[in-house]
């Protein structure tokens, strides 16, 4: 797992910052694909994603590859996000979990959405508020990082 992290996300990253990107800036697209790749509406990320870095001039290949690591985080993120939007907006928790929700994947996408658009505008909700703060605070913790990277490799 090591080796494979290191391999596809890694060294693709340190290349970027051998190839003029600036610390900053790729610290900003790492923190743009880690949020927004834990967006708890699946099948959204990408595009959005590549909106962002279109709009904002970014380095799409940094982001998508920050990105595409988070589906398994961004699976496990969707219920803690619909209780927190339930809270938020102080609603009634649904039932909802991992099972219920493949199930209703199983019937289709579709019947999926309609049956758990409540949640998922729940979920929706609660990242929304977290996402400007959660970019930010990662932009600044990875900011140093990857200027020493890029100092080290001077």
């Amino acid at each position: 797992m090591k080796n494979w992290l290191n391999r596809r996300i890694a060294q693709p990253l340190v290349s970027l910052l051998r190839q003029g990107i600036s610390p900053d800036r790729l610290a900003l697209c790492v923190a743009i694909g880690v949020v927004v790749g834990n967006i708890p509406i699946l099948g959204i990320s990408t595009i959005l994603c590549t909106a962002i870095a279109l709009a904002f001039r970014l380095n799409l290949p940094a982001i998508q590859i920050v990105q595409a690591a988070m589906a398994p985080t961004q699976i496990l993120l969707i219920i803690p996000f619909v209780r927190q939007g339930e809270w938020i907006l102080r609603v009634p928790p649904q039932p909802v979990s991992i099972k219920e929700g493949l199930a209703l994947m199983a019937q289709g996408a579709g019947y999926a959405v309609v049956a758990l658009w409540d949640s998922i505008l729940h979920a929706g909700f609660a990242w929304i508020l977290i996402a400007p703060f959660a970019v930010f605070s990662l932009h600044k913790l990875l900011t140093p990082f990857f200027a020493r990277a890029a100092a080290q490799m001077k």
